[in-house]
């Protein structure tokens, strides 16, 4: 199921999409990219005859191009010819006037800039009259050297052939409170170390960032890593820029947090620890200096500290020092009467329980109780989806867990929270697979992709890439795998990737979906060897759906004895985290076992408390399970009669809901149940049973061949060849015996013809 904690780790940047980034003491000064920004602005208040739709489109580009990061010259220009093409060529012309003249052609340009502005209230009050502004004041009071090293780096910037060399001005040259000439070694060796930089960058932008880039960088950067990972920079590129913007903003405390979050992404326990002491280290001192209340803003940042601390270890697995962090954050919040931060301290500490596979049910109920009290609808909520995933593992009944969903549902809608929709979504679809309504699994999955996100849409995100959209499209991939759609399930894995790529955190969820449903068909296929790669994958991201898969495999290659004693060590396992879906699998699979072992009598004790379990948890798909391996033990016993009948009472609902194999094979049981009531029946009765039984073991075949079961395939052709012998059918009998022995050929010899198993 889709983690209902996931929005839990308490983010103190975010307030409802924003980030609160205050940066203190960060000059401004001018680049080569910034008076190309200044080119754009002067060319678009001389150009008067401008079409409204271009000058809205330009008017929209403005504010990305003046707080981003800085770009090449090839990069502006293409965002500019996008947005109005005939400005472009006036930019350029500019720009080599200015770049290809002499030092007085620039010192024309800034004097004949404010002009252009002059008529322009929006100059006084606008945010890029701001900028202007702030552009001509910074170019004042810079020195003779100073300006002459801006003409020389903007002269690079519009030569450079590969746009590899673009370059800035360090702060300490830019200073605008500067009344001093700096040293011209000085000058010169950090303008070279500025070069080199921007070298390495493989995004091509280089020198410090300002206040604004800075604060827009941030919030761009968090909020992606927040709703679609994929379209951050990646881990290193990103801590790279992290690096820079310290360099020349030491106090910076947010871009610390960025890093810990960045850290996170590539499970570097180190990084992401150091990086968020240093947060709120830095958030103290510079609130402590903001504000006269600091002993306040002190102990508020101290206990987020902790509790960020503590969700920290709980996501490496470090499970004593998350509750000693816990501890430590509900003392702090006592003292202090932190009402909101106790009860972000009881969801983590109930959220930790579950984590160690403890019963952690009282505390959720009490933690939506105080929710409830102090009007916290998010965390409230949060507990009530934690208390149904607990309830529907502990076989509460369907309809109490889906009314509960419903309900929150309705908050949710009324909140406008769409994080946590989307989390129920995703759960209901889990929800609905887990009881064995594929249809419904499926309804709610299609409902989820195509809802539209109720969050702004910031930087080009449409669309969530959460952790639930991942959980969805792998039921789907699932669903589609087992109806045999694997082109579908290409095309899912495919997009999946797109999405979610390898470094992403939520890529293990489709890589081992991925790998299931991979193994699952070599299974079907009876390539075994090339399902044990699948094994040792699996394995690698999930150590006991491994073993399951193993214990599956060793099965399939005749070796029961290391097969059941993975089974009873899985056992046992399950048996302390309570997943009782695991536990009535690993149950079947021991039965399977003693039939080729033991006999099948003494398969009966597991197997039927399998199917008192799952009725217990209303798992349908399991109890039908159940009752087919139930009705094949019979059906061995001798029992033909009962068999036929328990077969035929779960058709229905195999039929509706099951996988393709699961079909296939109810049908082959049936047929078999059949031959057998057809066998001691009267002579009257034997031809017209017969032929129904041909007709059951056709539909049969239908769903074997569509995922290419040959190893049953082959059982349907046997079994056809027989019936159609005794029917006198020869051709039939004779293409069914052809068919036959050209699988038997290609398969591994298994000793009998009809081997048994269910």
């Amino acid at each position: 199921m889709a983690s209902v904690h996931e929005s839990l780790y308490f983010n103190p940047m975010i307030t409802n999409g924003v980030v609160n980034a205050n940066v203190f003491g960060i000059k401004d000064w001018v680049t080569p990219y910034k008076i190309l920004i200044l080119t754009l602005l002067y060319e678009m208040s001389t150009t008067k005859p401008m079409a409204l739709l271009d000058r809205r489109r330009l008017n929209k580009l403005i504010l990305p191009l003046q707080q981003g990061l800085d770009l090449t010259l090839e990069q502006f220009l293409k965002k500019l010819e996008e947005s109005c093409f005939r400005l472009v060529i006036a930019v350029k012309l500019r720009l080599f006037m200015i770049a290809n003249g002499e030092l007085e052609d620039m010192e024309h340009f800034f004097t004949i800039l404010p002009h252009a502005f002059s008529d322009s209230e929006a100059f006084k009050t606008s945010v890029v009259g701001l900028f202007v502004r702030q552009m001509l004041l910074a170019y004042n009071k810079l020195s003779f050297s100073q300006v002459y090293k801006l003409y020389k780096s903007l002269q690079l910037y519009w030569h450079s052939e590969d746009q590899s060399e673009l370059s800035a001005l360090p702060a300490e040259d830019m200073e605008l409170t500067s009344n001093e000439e700096p040293n011209a070694d000085h000058i010169d060796e950090l303008h070279t170390s500025s070069l080199y930089q921007s070298e390495l960058r493989s995004d091509k932008t280089g020198g410090p960032l300002s206040q604004k880039q800075a604060e827009y960088f941030l919030a761009r950067q968090v909020y992606l890593l927040k709703n679609d990972e994929n379209k951050a920079l990646s881990p290193a590129k990103l801590q790279y820029e992290h690096n820079n913007i310290l360099k020349f903003n030491p106090d910076f405390a947010e871009a610390h947090y960025l890093s810990y979050l960045n850290s996170m992404r590539v499970q570097d326990i180190y990084i992401s620890t150091h990086s968020l002491l240093h947060y709120f280290d830095r958030l103290i001192l510079s609130r402590t200096k903001r504000k006269n209340n600091g002993d306040e803003s002190y102990g508020r940042s101290l206990r987020y500290a902790v509790l960020n601390l503590a969700t920290l270890h709980c996501r490496f697995g470090h499970y004593q020092q998350a509750g000693l962090a816990l501890q430590e954050a509900i003392w702090i919040a006592q003292e202090a009467n932190d009402h909101v931060c106790l009860q972000h301290c009881l969801s983590w500490l109930y959220t930790l329980e579950q984590m160690k596979g403890s019963d952690s049910v009282v505390l959720t109920e009490d933690s939506v109780k105080i929710a409830a009290h102090f009007c916290l609808p998010y965390l409230a909520s949060l507990g009530i989806q934690s208390l149904v995933q607990q309830g529907a593992k502990q076989g509460m009944p369907a309809n109490k867990l889906l009314d509960a969903l419903r309900g929150t549902n309705i908050m949710h809608w009324k909140q406008s929270l769409s994080e946590l929709i989307e989390i129920s979504l995703a759960q209901t679809t889990s929800i609905w697979r887990m009881y064995g309504k594929s249809t419904m699994s499926r309804q709610q999955a299609q409902l989820l992709l195509n809802m539209n996100s109720l969050e702004q849409v910031n930087f080009g995100v449409q669309q969530n890439n959460t952790e639930a959209f991942a959980v969805t499209l792998c039921h789907l991939a699932e669903l589609h795998a087992d109806q045999g759609l694997y082109d579908v399930v290409g095309d899912i894995m495919k997009h999946l990737k797109q999405q979610f790529p390898p470094h992403t955190q939520h890529a293990k969820l489709w890589m081992l979906c991925d790998l299931k449903i991979q193994f699952e068909k070599a299974m079907n296929d009876g390539k075994y060897h090339l399902a044990e790669p699948h094994v040792t994958a699996i394995s690698a991201l999930n150590s006991t759906e491994g073993l399951y898969r193993k214990a599956q495999l060793l099965k399939a290659l005749n070796r029961p004895s290391e097969a059941s004693k993975i089974l009873q060590h899985l056992h046992q396992q399950y048996e302390k985290s309570k997943n009782t879906v695991m536990i009535i699998r690993v149950m079947l699979a021991s039965a399977e076992l003693h039939w080729d072992s033991s006999g099948f009598a003494t398969a009966l004790p597991l197997l039927l408390q399998a199917l008192a379990l799952s009725r217990q948890h209303n798992l349908q798909s399991m109890a039908s399970e159940a009752v087919l391996h139930l009705a094949f033990t019979q059906l061995m016993l001798g029992i033909p009669e009962q068999a036929l009948v328990l077969v035929q009472d779960v058709l229905e609902s195999v039929l509706a809901h099951g996988a393709l194999i699961d079909k296939g094979r109810a049908l082959l049981l049936a047929a078999r149940c059949q031959m057998a009531l057809a066998g001691i029946a009267a002579q009257e009765h034997k031809l017209s049973a017969m032929e129904l039984i041909v007709d059951t073991l056709d539909e049969a075949a239908v769903y074997f061949s569509r995922l290419d079961c040959k190893e049953r395939m082959r059982d349907v052709y046997y079994l056809q060849a027989h019936l159609h012998h005794t029917l006198g059918n020869i051709s039939q009998r004779n293409k069914c015996a052809m068919l036959f022995r050209l699988l038997d050929q290609e398969l591994p010899a298994s000793g009998i013809t009809v081997v048994n198993r269910l």
